[in-house]
């Protein structure tokens, strides 16, 4: 068994939105929340904020700690993997420079592709990972 920490940004704007992010991955297509993985060596914010510079091009800004998991979840790619998954809320820095995607899996600009959604349209249904489902609830309990 090993352990995946993962860290993603709950990113979202003044129109009640959030970011989404569409990927493929192994052939497979999905919908889930803009971040990835902890690499050797750095810290968990510093793999939050490399990600956003990898994914986004850009700082994330007025970042907070928003959930660590706190239960078991086994890894989708890899069944022998734990996952850790912690996430932020954050704003971008320079949201107006984002590229974005018209439509779902809109791959104009690479992979993966970005796209805001109102949060209150939002269903978990829409995302594949069960951890991404449970965040956008605690994040509509909240609102």
């Amino acid at each position: 068994m090993n352990f995946n920490i993962r860290v993603y940004a709950l990113i979202t704007n003044e129109k009640e939105e959030i970011l989404l992010a569409d990927e493929e991955y192994f052939g497979k297509r999905f919908t889930k929340f803009p971040g990835g993985g902890l690499e050797w060596g750095e810290g968990i914010y510093d793999a939050l904020q490399r990600e956003a510079q990898e994914e986004l091009h850009q700082e994330l800004m007025n970042t907070k700690h928003f959930y660590t998991t706190e239960f078991f979840q086994q890894s989708s790619f890899n069944k022998i993997d734990q996952l850790i998954s912690v996430y932020y809320t954050a704003k971008l820095s320079i949201p107006e420079e984002l590229k974005l995607g018209e439509f779902p899996f809109d791959f104009t600009h690479g992979k993966p592709s970005f796209r805001w959604m109102k949060i209150s349209n939002l269903s978990p249904i829409s995302l594949k990972f069960p951890i991404d489902k449970l965040m956008l609830e605690k994040l509509k309990s909240q609102l």
